[in-house]
């Protein structure tokens, strides 16, 4: 989609409002904690340090366009995030000074060495990259403390190099689409964390993102999709090759390839809405199968190209371009969740698969991802897929980026291939943070940072002689459920600085409790340049000793406090008021609840040494409507199911809330430990959404529950799923994403329960969640 946009200085480099560096706070390290991310190879304190004032003059080789471009981009940082001015020159003399005086040892691309001392600083490199690298270790080092002007820098040398040549992150641009602006930020923060290949996930079955000037319906229509419910009319986008080519050399300025993907055959969807002769003939004749629309439905569709040579020549063609517009050595090629469903059906495919004297359809994927793969390094291009194209025989040359385990990367290392880490479990930041109720929407499979820290790039079962195959690692946005810049920063950021320390650090200095305090400085300085940070590391949890039903009876309870990583000092109130550095702690009592009396408005947050908050302050109130309500965080899947995804209302909803913990299975949840002595009725904040999920063969999984009427029902039942009914609540008609309110009277039950609420709506139509359940000691009045 073209678009208008402002000059990435002027966007990105400008000055943030005082009131913004205010409010983020400076936080501060202790006076041995370096404000480095990712962790050098090697750190060398020293006695002393540099002062900096305006006018540091930045000494630049004469005739170095590498340096130059290095030191003005630590000028435009230094500008940027300290006010501080610093004039560039060419010569060996200055108070910052860049050099290419490396040796033999240090020939690593990347590899640089930055020395601070009293009397000035002294970049060197053998490479533009390295000198680069240099320069944004310096950056950190003046800007950690969030200051503006003059600065002293820490005396300190530094040898430095990359454990990984491939460290990288996935940005689905397909699934909501990402403007120009915002990929250039995306890319400004990947260089200052030392990662250097932004892969672009640029087609899949719910759209195509780049022009293709020889085959214009590829934007024309496969740009463009209608969401559910028509919310908007029209959604979607693409980007110019003019404006690509505009990424691809503002990366590359800052040492960032953009490695482009195009997937194939499966997740076609979009491609064969634009010419649907490319898709497979079912039987209806060539030429003479449905056009289908661009997809709305997240998940596995079923759409594949056809393996003809006319389409083969189409990929072809289309691939001149991408290389045209992407320098880069590899194309990926996707390879992903293509079922084969359509080839299997198709007589046309089947007789090709005949004709090329091919095994099955696995063997005509790896058939299909070696012509392209054999077209690739013709023109001097390597190629790379997905796991699954190891089935069905791994095409000569091509490398694998493994994402379902390690295990395909083991497999294609040891045959001497080389690979690429993108596990699911470990690299996807789709997948949210923490269970904090407060979490905007996302993959269940919790993702907390500690555990992205904690990823071994050369994992077991990899011969020792095979660990060169290894080029690095990438963690993937996946972007179904990221529908705006806000979601994806909360997603990517802090947990890129553990991906940076991953990819760029030696495995034996990584070191978790010292990461710790690195990482709130780090979070602190994504504020000030105004990143929507997520704080899910640092933020504060409430839990009740004996839950709520506990408390009910007997008025009070224990409630502890905690976090996600147990770094900071905790500090809270209970009058409502925000907590202080001032406010009461426990960490005389370490381990020990507080004892919380009903009512109350418990307040509470993380405070660093020097005061700081670490996160935003967390609330829980304790009273009895509160204490009778569960939101879609509290509730618990049915037994023998799982919440799999957070969704919003409306698939391209921006709003933080409502959202819903779903299993797309089975449309039932568990209320545990209802304390239903004097309940009176019920009243559940419901949402009716899309149900657009491809789920391919685990269609068949999804429960139909028995209704008894049309819409279906809510219903609520005792102890289990199979316990007494105690009340259905009708489901209004209509298909139209909304949300909705049902209440109704429940008879007198004594004790402690768990309630069973489940939806009898007929599974062809939308999809229904929970957002909150409230049992009340009153029935509403319906006037």
């Amino acid at each position: 989609m073209s678009s208008h946009h402002s000059s990435p200085l002027a966007a990105l480099f400008g000055l943030l409002p005082v009131l913004l560096l205010a409010a983020a706070g400076a936080a501060q390290a202790a006076p041995d904690v370096l404000p480095l991310v990712p962790l050098p190879a090697e750190v060398t304190r020293g006695e002393g340090g540099l002062h900096l004032a305006a006018g540091a003059v930045v000494a630049v080789p004469a005739g170095d366009r590498g340096a130059r471009r290095a030191a003005e981009f630590l000028a435009a940082m230094a500008w940027r995030d300290r006010g501080l001015r610093l004039r560039l020159r060419e010569g060996a003399r200055g108070d910052i000074v860049l050099s290419r005086n490396l040796g033999e040892a240090d020939a690593t691309d990347g590899a640089y060495r930055l020395a601070v001392a009293p009397a000035g600083a002294s970049l060197q490199a053998r490479s533009d990259a390295g000198l680069f690298y240099a320069g944004v270790s310096l950056w950190q080092l003046l800007s950690a403390d969030g200051a503006r002007g003059d600065v002293t820098l820490p005396a300190v040398q530094i040898a430095d190099r990359p454990r990984f040549a491939w460290r990288g992150l996935l940005l689905d641009v397909v699934r909501h689409f990402v403007p120009v602006d915002e990929v250039k930020a995306l890319i400004d923060q990947m260089a200052l964390h030392k990662l250097n290949v932004l892969h672009l996930h640029l087609s899949d079955d719910q759209g195509w993102r780049l022009e293709i000037k020889r085959y214009p319906a590829l934007t024309r229509i496969g740009a463009w999709r209608t969401p559910p419910g028509g919310q908007p009319a029209r959604y979607g986008g693409f980007y110019t090759q003019a404006q690509m080519r505009e990424l691809v050399a503002y990366a590359a300025a800052r040492h960032v390839t953009l490695v482009p993907e195009l997937d194939m055959p499966g997740h076609a969807q979009a491609v064969v809405a634009a010419y649907p002769e490319v898709g497979v003939d079912i039987g209806n004749g060539p030429g003479r199968n449905p056009r289908p629309a661009v997809s709305v439905d997240w998940g596995v569709n079923p759409y594949l190209y056809n393996a003809e040579e006319s389409t083969l020549r189409f990929v072809e063609q289309v691939m001149d371009e991408v290389m045209a517009v992407f320098p880069s050595t590899f194309i990926h090629v996707g390879g992903d969740e293509a079922i084969k469903d359509q080839w299997k059906a198709s007589p046309r495919v089947q007789a090709r698969i005949r004709e090329l004297g091919l095994a099955n359809e696995e063997a005509l994927q790896s058939w299909f991802i070696g012509r392209v793969g054999r077209y690739l390094e013709q023109h001097g291009r390597r190629l790379i897929g997905w796991d699954e194209i190891l089935e069905g025989g791994l095409p000569a040359g091509a490398s694998v980026m493994s994402w379902r385990g390690t295990e395909g990367a083991v497999a294609a290392a040891n045959l001497g291939h080389d690979v690429v880490l993108a596990p699911a479990g470990s690299l996807y930041f789709d997948n949210l943070q923490s269970p904090h109720g407060d979490e905007p929407e996302g993959r269940l499979a919790q993702l907390p940072i500690d555990k992205v820290y904690a990823f071994d790039p050369t994992p077991v079962g990899l011969d020792a002689g095979r660990v060169k195959h290894v080029l690095g690692l990438e963690a993937a946005l996946w972007t179904e459920y990221m529908p705006s810049r806000r979601h994806r920063e909360h997603a990517i950021f802090p947990r890129i600085a553990a991906l940076s320390e991953v990819a760029w650090s030696p495995a034996a200095a990584r070191d978790w409790a010292g990461f710790l305090p690195r990482l709130a400085l780090q979070r602190a300085r994504y504020l000030r340049q105004g990143v929507n940070a997520a704080d899910s590391a640092f933020a504060v949890r409430f839990e009740i000793d004996g839950g709520p039903a506990a408390m009910l009876a007997a008025g009070r309870a224990p409630v502890r406090l905690s976090s996600q990583v147990g770094y900071g000092e905790i500090r809270y109130t209970l009058d409502g008021s925000d907590p202080t550095p001032a406010a009461p702690s426990l960490v005389a009592r370490p381990g020990e609840p507080l004892e919380v009396k009903l009512p109350a408005r418990l307040r509470a947050t993380a405070f660093d040494a020097a005061g700081h908050p670490l996160a935003a302050v967390r609330e829980r109130r304790f009273d009895v409507p509160t204490q009778l309500a569960r939101n879609s965080s509290e509730l618990r899947a049915c037994p023998n199911g799982e919440m799999g995804l957070r969704v919003p209302l409306r698939p391209e909803a921006t709003d933080w809330a409502p959202v819903f913990n779903v299993n797309l299975f089975d449309a039932c949840w568990i209320y545990p430990k209802a304390r239903l002595d004097g309940v009176q009725a019920i009243r559940v904040e419901a949402g009716r959404l899309a149900r657009n999920y491809g789920l391919a063969h685990d269609a068949v999984k999804v429960v139909q529950y028995p209704a008894s009427t049309r819409d279906g029902e809510l219903e609520v039942r005792q102890d289990d799923c199979a316990g007494p009914l105690l009340v259905r609540l009708p489901l209004p008609p209509g298909s139209v994403p909304t949300a909705l309110t049902l209440t109704s009277a429940l008879p007198p039950v004594a004790g402690t329960h768990d309630l069973c609420l489940k939806f009898t709506a007929p599974i062809r139509g939308p999809l229904y969640a929970i957002d909150v359940a409230r049992l009340l000691l009153t029935v509403p009045s319906t006037r």
